[in-house]
């Protein structure tokens, strides 16, 4: 048994449990914190600008790998109420994140001493465990309770918050000793494998809907593989995209109200059983219940019990991981392929794939200024089948769900069901921290893009390479499209003319478009490019990847769209007002077009 501060024994758990990557700002109560950190040197640290950055910054750590846990660290106070966004979203989206705050002393927490909050309490709603640590000697069982959390059943964040008489108090640990607690993942059973298989087996247009919890479980291989012994379609969500490649014969494009595709929605609604797979059958997928559930039996399988049945009752539920429910899946299906106990799907895949090849919106525009679709076609061809996608919410989102292109796993980064404006460029630069050559790509419009801005510097002074693509049409474009209903255009115009910008006349910011991203980037040490004409955009990225390549920092390409662009949506499945062309066969898109070279 080894003498030592209560930090520094955090620190070795933290370094046992692979938890060494972190994000964060250090102060003076989480000084000790960083203290260990600093005599150790296990844990990795990049300075955030903002605390909300840094917890962000770690959810595209955790999100970029398996295995993955980012941790963020801030001093006490608004510290951790600034963490408060973040770990929401990780919680939403099942991402499990460490939070570690400072405190005041354990006697002055119910004095009103100076940033002395309870967090834990704040926290609690958006957290599996959120604890302060009043007794120095729970620090290591506090910190093992949290990585099992994390780490069990459904995954998701914790808050540990340490008071710093607590951080600085010495007991007794032994690293030697320390073992991380078993990760608890409940399992299917064979007969309600079989069962499943049996309603499947029962359907004329079977599908498959692909969830999130499979790329939780690093299952989609097997989710593939499942797909392929059956012969049956596969529905990614918008948190399962990638899953299966979006060129492969049985992917059947995403279904939903916004982030969709034509021949999935379409697709959906022929189908007559449908097994989903660590989904949520959140409400932009689904849309309307009556119109999604009409003539459909469903199956439901997930990690979480009170998932099971919290949208709508299924036919049939089955609390499991998607990588053991997936294993259990192939091997049943697989015995019944080799006994010929397996229906001919063969007809009801021909369809599905007839519909993908027909069913497009149109991408290729000319116009000036620049039409939406016309980026996303150039970002298809610019990035490549290796791209990572970062981004967060609004018309930028919804229109990069519309017309790119995603074909592994964690390949799309998006949050999904919190959607916090300012998400993009720490989760982008997360996740570049987690794989440094990958090609990462983040995705804005320009008032996410404003939100934590701040963060690019990060990038540049640790050597953060990535493109991040803004679409800049000086809008809320999301907002005031959803305003149509109420007939107003109000207060969503980002529009000004910049003086400063307007006098220099050395940029190619348009007269109206107010912020000059171009300055207030390279501000920040980064680069930065305008793109007023389509035809300039291809080699607008290609020159953002070579700088990115040749100095190692962030490099924006904003490119600035026609003011208003409505972009196709609805209220159900079978109600999305399209407003622009369409593409009826698969030469007039040459997004589509891409998708079957």
């Amino acid at each position: 048994m080894t003498r030592m501060r209560t930090v520094d024994a955090a620190v070795r758990i933290l370094e046992i449990e692979g938890a060494t990557q972190a994000f964060g700002l250090p102060g003076a109560a989480i000084n000790p914190f960083y203290s260990a950190m600093r005599a150790h040197g296990g844990i990795r640290h990049l300075l955030a600008r903002h605390v909300e950055g840094a917890s962000h910054m770690a959810e595209g750590y955790t999100r970029a790998a398996p295995g993955n846990i980012g941790v963020c660290i801030g001093t006490s106070g608004p510290a951790g109420t600034d963490m408060v966004t973040g770990l929401y979203s990780a919680s939403a989206d099942s991402i499990p994140i460490l939070a570690i705050t400072g405190q005041a002393p354990v006697d002055k927490l119910h004095k009103e001493d100076f940033q002395a909050v309870d967090i834990a309490a704040i926290a609690a709603p958006v957290t599996k465990m959120a604890m302060t640590v009043r007794e120095a000697g729970q620090a290591p069982g506090a910190f093992a309770k949290a990585f099992h959390l994390m780490r069990s059943g459904r995954p998701g964040p914790v808050l540990i918050d340490l008071p710093i008489d607590v951080q600085l108090a010495e007991i007794d640990f032994d690293p030697a000793a320390y073992a991380p607690l078993p990760i608890y993942k409940p399992v299917a059973t064979p007969t309600q494998i079989a069962k499943a298989l049996d309603m499947l087996c029962s359907a004329r247009h079977p599908l498959i809907i692909a969830g999130g919890g499979i790329i939780n479980a690093d299952a989609a291989e097997l989710l593939v593989e499942l797909a392929e012994v059956l012969n049956v379609p596969v529905v990614p969500t918008l948190m399962g995209w990638g899953t299966i490649p979006d060129d492969h014969r049985l992917a059947a494009g995403m279904v939903g109200l916004q982030t969709a595709h034509r021949y999935g929605n379409a697709t959906l609604l022929e189908s007559d059983v449908v097994l989903g797979i660590g989904n949520r059958w959140a409400n932009r997928h689904t849309g309307g219940l009556d119109t999604y559930r009409r003539g459909r039996r469903f199956v439901h399988i997930d990690i979480e019990p009170t998932q099971i049945g919290r949208v709508f009752a299924p036919d049939l539920g089955i609390v499991s991981d998607a990588k053991a429910a997936l294993e259990l899946l192939v091997a049943a299906a697989s015995q019944r392929r080799a006994a010929g106990n397996l229906p001919d799907w063969t007809g009801w895949v021909r369809d599905c794939q007839e519909r993908k090849q027909t069913m497009h919106r149109k991408t290729h525009f000319d116009d000036i200024p620049i039409k939406p679709q016309r980026v996303y076609e150039e970002m298809n061809r610019a990035f490549g089948r290796n791209a990572r996608y970062v981004t967060a919410i609004g018309l930028s989102q919804i229109a990069g769900g519309q017309f790119l292109q995603v074909f592994k796993p964690r390949h799309w980064i998006n949050c999904g069901q919190a959607g916090p404006l300012g998400w993009t460029v720490p989760a982008a630069l997360g996740v570049v921290a987690a794989d440094p050559s990958a090609t990462v790509v983040g995705l804005s419009g320009d008032y996410d893009f404003q939100f934590l801005i701040e963060e690019l510097a990060v990038g540049a002074q640790f050597n953060l390479p990535y493109v991040h693509v803004v679409v800049n049409n000086s809008y809320l474009g999301l907002i005031r499209q959803a305003q149509l209903t109420f007939d107003m255009d109000y207060f969503v115009s980002l529009a000004f003319d910049n003086i400063n910008a307007q006098e220099s006349g050395d940029n190619d910011l348009p007269k109206g478009y107010g912020v000059d991203h171009r300055r207030v980037v390279e501000g920040l040490g980064c680069k930065a490019i305008q793109v007023t004409d389509p035809a300039l955009i291809a080699p607008a990225l290609a020159q953002a990847q070579q700088l990115a390549r040749e100095h190692k920092v962030p490099v924006v390409v904003e490119i600035f769209l026609e003011r208003i662009t409505n972009i196709a949506m609805g209220t159900d499945i079978d109600k999305i007002a399209e407003h622009n062309e369409l593409a009826t066969t698969i030469d007039d898109s040459l997004t589509a077009a891409a998708l079957f070279d």
